[in-house]
């Protein structure tokens, strides 16, 4: 499919608010698939660094 314009893409024959949301979404959700992951290790290791800060105040 060809398009004489760049607002003729970008409408994409009257479903462009229908394409490029579903882009957006998909493009969110991948983004959130990859971000989870590191969020959710950092605070473990964080909460973990806590917790032996305090196990290591209380044997002293």
């Amino acid at each position: 499919m060809s398009f004489d314009s760049f607002s003729e893409f970008l409408a994409m024959g009257g479903h462009g608010l229908y394409v490029w949301s579903s882009y957006a979404l998909g493009l969110a959700v991948m983004l959130g698939c990859v971000l989870s992951p590191i969020l959710t290790r950092k605070r473990l290791i964080t909460e973990q660094q806590r917790r032996l800060r305090r196990e290591e105040e209380t044997s002293s």
